[in-house]
């Protein structure tokens, strides 16, 4: 199945997502597991069985697992067998229902919602009815995000043994104005990653519009920004099937660390990609653009909720950025950025030039990350747009916070918070689920997926766990610029 490329990626990765992980059930496709404990040693097999989870571990690459060895030892009956084989089973059971990896042990911080409960009852129950196929079927998320990610996969992994680059290389690198019969590639994968309209990708000359997107791809990676397609930058534009395919699997993984019912009033912000998408009653409201955590300063994966809104906030620099990039300037900087020493910190005052902006949308949690306003606009229009200091920045975000404020009645509220020109909290009648998530494969217009850059290089320790050779590719560089959160 090939994986067509399109410029339109902006709302449909989240709400594919979504839709694979949101408002499914799968007590249809499963025994509800009994009330009463179940201790392993109760659970009892035999051949059917045994078949059943051979046949569903022999299935593995269906979710990208097939670089990952799940046994199925053990004979039916006996006390040592039965207990081996439960083992097995719970083992690809919790790979299908949780991940075969825990992002709790990858990442340094990981907060966002997880599914639980006590796979072996359920087991049990399965085993008993007849129904083991039926319910690890049902384990893995549900709807049409995930099964999209699955054909893929399967197709891509035909030729993974013998990987071909989709753009062929040559010896001499290619420069601008030149006609190449590989243009045409080049071009629908700069399409792909956004660095080009798809109304410049025509023919097979190596145009203007096209040099301009390779030079801004080159300064977003590193490279010399020459605009001179050489080893470097076809490296960032060529994947082969088996890089696809490695990507479509870590993509499988992390929808499978969400739980299936995500709250269907809530806030997605997907880092890899810098977009936004805010959910009201199951249904799409919104979605823009964000910057996040530039290199170095990555934005967590974090599962945080706002809890009020802050209108003409102040900005308390914290030590980090104090020490960095605030000390050794003098009074003229801190009075030219109407910042000013507060109780042994440096507090900026409410205003247009406050590094927060006008609005910051107040989050619980323990790393101080939070969504916010900004005076440096000109980063929306970024394609790589991972350059802040971790939290989030969110386009028009006073359009978004009289939004938020419309939808949870305090409309009033905020709008005297607004007038004050003061830092004025406005609590919200109830919180907001936020989820800062990473993924890097998106969805196009017809629900197929898309392979873009991973800018902080996270996918390679989960490739890495669930099987995967150890890859090559090149990181977002960060670049540095203003002092702001």
């Amino acid at each position: 199945m090939p994986i067509r490329v399109y410029k339109g990626l902006i709302v449909l990765p989240l709400l594919a997502l979504t839709v694979a992980l949101a408002g499914c059930d799968n007590s249809s496709q499963a025994p509800e597991a009994p009330p009463s404990p179940v201790s392993i040693e109760e659970v009892r097999w035999n051949e059917a069985g045994l078949r059943d989870l051979r046949a569903a571990i022999d299935g593995r690459a269906a979710h990208g697992l097939d670089h990952m060895a799940f046994s199925a030892n053990g004979k039916p009956g006996t006390t040592e067998g039965d207990r081996a084989l439960t083992e097995a089973a719970l083992r690809y059971a919790r790979a299908l229902a949780r991940g075969a990896s825990d992002p709790r042990k990858l990442y340094d911080i990981y907060t966002v919602p997880r599914p639980g409960g006590d796979l072996l009852p359920a087991l049990a129950q399965a085993l008993k009815a007849g129904k083991l196929k039926d319910w690890l079927d049902g384990l893995s998320p549900p709807g049409d995000g995930y099964r999209s990610l699955s054909r893929a996969y399967l197709s891509l992994r035909k030729s993974q043994d013998a990987p071909a680059p989709t753009i062929p290389e040559k010896s001499e690198p290619l420069d601008p104005g030149a006609t190449d019969p590989r243009i045409p590639l080049i071009a629908r994968q700069l399409v792909a990653s956004d660095y080009l309209d798809e109304k410049d990708a025509q023919g097979d000359r190596y145009t203007p519009p096209m040099v301009q997107a390779v030079r801004q791809m080159q300064a977003d990676f590193g490279i010399k920004p020459d605009g001179v397609i050489g080893k470097d930058a076809l490296e960032i534009l060529n994947l082969s099937d088996a890089e696809r395919a490695r990507a479509i699997a870590v993509a499988m993984e992390r929808m499978r660390w969400l739980e299936r019912q995500a709250p269907e009033t809530r806030i997605d912000v997907n880092i890899a990609s810098g977009r936004l998408t805010y959910w009201r009653d199951g249904k799409v409201a919104d979605t823009r653009k964000v910057v996040v955590g530039e290199p170095e300063n990555e934005t967590p994966q974090l599962g945080s909720p706002i809890y009020r809104l802050v209108a003409n906030p102040t900005w308390t620099v914290p030590r980090s950025i104090q020490n960095k990039e605030i000390a050794g300037k003098g009074s003229a900087y801190l009075a030219r950025n109407n910042m000013a020493w507060k109780n042994g910190w440096i507090v900026q005052q409410p205003g247009p030039k406050n590094s927060l902006g006008l609005v910051k949308f107040d989050m619980k949690n323990e790393h101080q990350i939070y969504l916010h306003d900004t005076p440096a606009k000109l980063l929306f229009q970024e394609v790589q747009r991972q350059r802040s200091h971790g939290c989030v920045r969110v386009e028009d975000a006073l359009g978004f916070a009289e939004m938020l404020a419309r939808d949870e009645g305090v409309i009033d509220e905020w709008n005297r918070a607004r007038a004050t020109g003061k830092e004025t909290f406005v609590p919200l009648p109830r919180e907001i689920p936020v989820r800062l998530l990473y993924q890097t494969v998106l969805f196009d217009d017809k629900g197929e997926p898309v392979v873009r850059a991973d800018p902080y290089g996270w996918n390679e320790r989960v490739a890495t766990s669930l099987g995967f050779a150890e890859g090559q590719g090149h990181r977002l560089k960060g670049r540095g610029g203003d002092v702001g959160p």
